[in-house]
């Protein structure tokens, strides 16, 4: 709980929050317009440039439910202030990093630090103010969540475009630093308490499963998956390792994670969904930004730009959704959230190279204003029924699945795309027969094949035309997916504690 000089002190800490909140949430989008960037300077492939963003969100994941028993140990002022300062080295050394391990390395540190600063800032600002106040300025700490990720790909474009991709990471730098100068100044010191249990053995299996998994589906493209050793020795260690931690979960007197939480129908279901949203939602803003920068001619500053309307559809549900809760169904707010991104991935199924920008905007304001209508009414299902002292583990728990989902989905999309895209480009070029006069001269001059220049610049052609029919097949997966848990909304149980929680988030 909030002391009382906190509470005096509640507006310049509150700021510092939404500070935080600001800069974590920014930092999901702002460096997705810099990859192909960044793949260039680091001299990285395709599918290892997926590496920048999968660290991030894997560290999160796995240090986010260590939050709630961190800040009782150490106290939430000390917490706080080592998050945001290790934030700011975290990323001041991916800004100067100088290959590819570094700034994988850095970003996992990175998501470490920043793991953190979501569920804290939130948890400061619930505790901070009275109730009769708690709605209104949780809405304006929501605005923070929700700019975060419409300026990020703006802002992204436009630093990589004028100064380097190295600013997406030093940008963080004046933010972050304000935040710790805020909350050393007026946040009161609290002290930790040295009786607070931690289950080591249930986190360190998770850790090292989570971990292993990812490598698999980073490293498989590349070492021809299960025809390697190495595949199979991450395959290996992530089976043991997941054994082990549902043996500790099974028999432990204190687990990682209650066993409880798997005996709540709403919110094992919720996670399912929240495991699949993360992955449509983090694995299409990871595609998008390499498809159009590096196949399409656009910019980095473009690319962004056209990622507005994705955020101006989140923030118009945001309104929407707000006064629909409490009111309608929450299963029906749900499948229409599921209804509009599928009818965006499959909008994104007709792109093509020679497009203009427009489907690409109406697709994004569609799935962003989507992805709205599952996430908030998803939170409310979540905790609805579960038991109050089981919330605040929860909230780690459904936090984690959702980065999960993010990382998993950028891994197995661009292995597909990888995948894809050389099968593609093998039967394009097979079609391609130096002595067919009829097809030398439909492609002649800029493409013809009985000519060194011609021959190049045909490779070329094919490669972006294998590149755009691999991008079509993960949206098409995408899509898929999205139909294929629909029926999912067939188990989730109203209850009188949804209604009420929806009250609550909509007051």
């Amino acid at each position: 709980m909030a002391s009382g000089a906190d509470k005096a002190n509640r507006l310049p800490i509150t700021a510092a929050m939404m500070l935080t909140t600001l800069m974590t949430s920014l930092d999901t989008t702002i460096a997705n317009v810099a990859l192909p960037r960044i793949q260039g300077s680091l001299s990285a492939s395709v599918d290892q440039i997926s590496w920048v963003l999968t660290s991030y969100l894997i560290a999160t994941a796995v240090m986010t439910p260590l939050t709630g028993w961190l800040s009782k140990r150490i106290g939430r002022k000390n917490l706080l202030l080592l998050s945001v300062g290790g934030f700011i080295v975290s990323s001041m050394l991916c800004g100067i990093a100088n290959n590819l391990g570094e700034i994988v390395v850095f970003r996992m540190l990175q998501g470490v630090a920043g793991a953190s600063l979501m569920p804290l800032s939130q948890a400061m600002v619930l505790d901070l103010w009275p109730p009769n106040q708690v709605g209104r300025v949780m809405s304006i700490w929501g605005m923070a969540m929700i700019i975060g990720p419409i300026l990020g790909p703006t802002l992204g474009g436009w630093l990589t475009d004028n100064l380097t991709w190295r600013w997406v990471f030093y940008i963080n730098l004046p933010t972050a630093g304000l935040s710790l100068v805020g909350l050393w100044i007026f946040m009161e010191q609290d002290k930790g308490t040295n009786d607070q249990t931690f289950d080591f053995i249930g986190f360190g299996s998770l850790s090292v499963a989570v971990g292993a998994f990812q490598l698999l589906l980073d490293r498989g493209p590349m070492q021809d998956w299960f025809s390697s050793v190495e595949i199979w020795t991450y395959g290996v260690i992530g089976v043991l390792s997941g054994y082990v931690f549902a043996a500790q979960t099974l028999s432990a007197k204190r687990p990682f994670l209650s066993r409880a939480l798997a005996l709540d129908r709403n919110f094992v279901t919720s996670n399912i969904f929240g495991l699949f949203t993360g992955i449509l939602m983090f694995s299409s803003m990871a595609l998008l930004p390499p498809m159009m920068q590096s196949f399409m001619g656009y910019t980095a500053l473009e690319s962004g730009l056209v990622g507005i309307p994705r955020g101006a559809g989140t923030f118009l549900a945001m309104l929407i959704v707000g006064r629909l809760l409490g009111r309608v169904d929450l299963r029906f707010i749900l499948l229409t959230g599921l209804v509009c991104t599928a009818l965006a991935l499959n909008m994104m199924t007709g792109f093509d190279l020679s497009m203009t920008a427009r489907p690409m905007i109406i697709s994004g304001l569609l799935q962003g204003f989507g992805m709205s209508f599952l996430f908030v009414p998803l939170s409310v299902v979540a905790f609805s029924t579960l038991d109050p002292r089981l919330r605040a583990e929860a909230a780690g728990v459904y936090n984690l699945v959702r980065s999960l989902g993010g990382s998993i989905g950028i891994s197995i999309m661009q292995a597909l795309w990888t995948t894809n895209a050389a099968v593609a480009h093998a039967d394009m070029s097979a079609r391609v027969a130096p002595g067919d006069t009829q097809l030398n001269a439909a492609l002649a001059p800029a493409f013809d094949p009985s000519s060194l220049t011609g021959l190049l610049s045909l490779n070329g052609e094919i490669t972006r035309q294998a590149a755009m029919v691999a991008y079509i097949d993960d949206f098409r997966v995408m899509m898929i997916l999205t139909v294929a848990v629909i029926p999912l909304l067939l188990i989730i149980r109203p209850a009188k504690g949804a209604r009420e929680a929806a009250h609550a988030m909509s007051d």
